[in-house]
């Protein structure tokens, strides 16, 4: 079949905006409805195409889901480890917390699809593994900034050192924003978090702790 010049490229073109429309779609359904209660049916009716369009791009509502996901979160580690960035070869703790925690706390519909994603991934060992892995690059982000800033400003000797400040700050944004999640109160999780973050990387002063190695 003879092909007219730049037919492939729009299609290309024409097929990616599909994809991106459908991607769009189910995030506003998935937090609405929350994964398991949403049909493909839905999905295409909230995006304006059809079963055919959805099927020419994924084959199953768990791919889509996969993908969405994977979207997002792979921008929320590039996000996050450009605010841990901004401040050249050293590192103002509370300044990088303010600009992380903007990144982290700015769409409760993201934690709704996010903890979804989470209770669907502890129910399939390898979704579970992907999962892990993200994980693992957001905390990698995080340990390599903080190492690269560690001479100038240490962190707490209790924490093992960037690894493990790395764990503590993921694992301080889980547990605050289980609590966002329940009262809606973005504010106070921001401020929270900021208040968790900034003890865990310095001396609780909000300043470096130097004494400590």
């Amino acid at each position: 079949m003879v092909r007219t010049p730049g037919t492939t490229g729009r299609v290309t073109r024409r097929r990616v905006r599909t994809r991106a429309n459908l991607l769009d779609a189910a995030f506003a359904v998935f937090a609405a409805k929350g994964f398991g209660r949403v049909s493909i049916e839905e999905v295409c009716e909230a995006a304006g195409y059809s079963r055919g369009a959805f099927y020419s791009n994924f084959s199953s509502l768990d791919e889509l889901f996969f993908a969405l996901y994977q979207a997002r979160a792979d921008l929320i580690a590039e996000q996050v480890a450009g605010a841990l960035a901004l401040d050249g070869p050293g590192l103002d703790v509370p300044a990088a917390v303010d600009r992380v925690t903007d990144v982290l706390l700015l769409d409760r519909d993201w934690l709704l699809v996010k903890t979804d994603f989470l209770v669907h991934a502890a129910r399939d060992p390898e979704v579970a593994r992907s999962l892990l892995l993200h994980r693992a690059r957001l905390r990698r982000a995080i340990a390599d900034r903080l190492a690269r800033a560690r001479g100038s400003a240490p962190l707490p000797a209790v924490l093992g050192g960037t690894d493990g400040a790395a764990h503590a700050v993921v694992a301080a944004y889980d547990g605050v924003t289980v609590q966002l999640l329940l009262d809606r109160d973005a504010g106070h999780a921001r401020a929270w978090l900021k208040q968790l973050l900034t003890a865990l990387l310095t001396d609780g002063s909000g300043t470096p702790d130097r004494a400590r190695n």
